[in-house]
């Protein structure tokens, strides 16, 4: 007989954006993603700090696709060199997963691509419900001078596939120029059908 779940709820804190209980947190620092930006003399100088990019909370419940897992993610204001604060980014393991993002606080940028090279970018602010679809790859990027915090709600089979993006890298990066965000070329981009030409 199948054992059933039993409901639950979780709080958000509107203050700091974590989630109580917190769940499973994860920390990424300039450490854990040194060689996703840009600027390398950058990085070395920022690396001694080891500067906390951003935190996720997620809310644990199984891993299959008869949950939604869902969680907040926190992503700090600052650069590297010129680079925005940003996430790693990922497509789902399961490549035709959907996920909703809901800005919470703070604003910045949400950028996307396939595997083919398409891109595409949304911005968000309190309130910007933004739809990522199916085969898309995202990653969030902090382009305000304050916390930038968002909830995600996705299929709980979907998984994470960072290895991708830190082989391939994105279309495009998040840079400051004449003190506003600018997306231009990422000189490190390959896809996927170029790696190891």
């Amino acid at each position: 007989m199948t054992k059933i779940f039993q409901p639950f709820s979780t709080m958000y804190e509107f203050d700091s954006g974590a989630l109580n209980p917190q769940g499973k947190l994860i920390s990424r620092r300039l450490s854990d993603m040194s060689s996703m930006y840009q600027d390398s003399e950058a990085v070395q100088a920022l690396l001694n700090d080891n500067p906390l990019i951003y935190e996720v909370y997620n809310v644990e419940v199984p891993e299959n696709e008869e949950h939604i897992q869902h969680c907040t993610t926190i992503l700090y204001p600052g650069k590297v060199g010129s680079e925005f604060f940003m996430t790693k980014g990922h497509y789902h393991e399961i490549i035709n997963r959907a996920e909703i993002y809901f800005c919470l606080k703070g604003k910045g940028l949400l950028i996307m691509q396939t595997k083919e090279g398409e891109f595409s970018s949304l911005e968000m602010e309190p309130g910007t419900i933004a739809y990522v679809p199916p085969y898309w790859a995202h990653r969030t990027v902090n382009t305000g001078d304050e916390t930038f915090v968002f909830f995600a709600a996705y299929p709980g089979d979907a998984g994470h596939d960072y290895g991708l993006i830190e082989t391939e890298g994105f279309v495009k990066a998040v840079m400051e120029q004449a003190e506003k965000y600018a997306l231009v070329a990422n000189p490190s981009y390959r896809k996927e059908n170029e790696i190891g030409e």
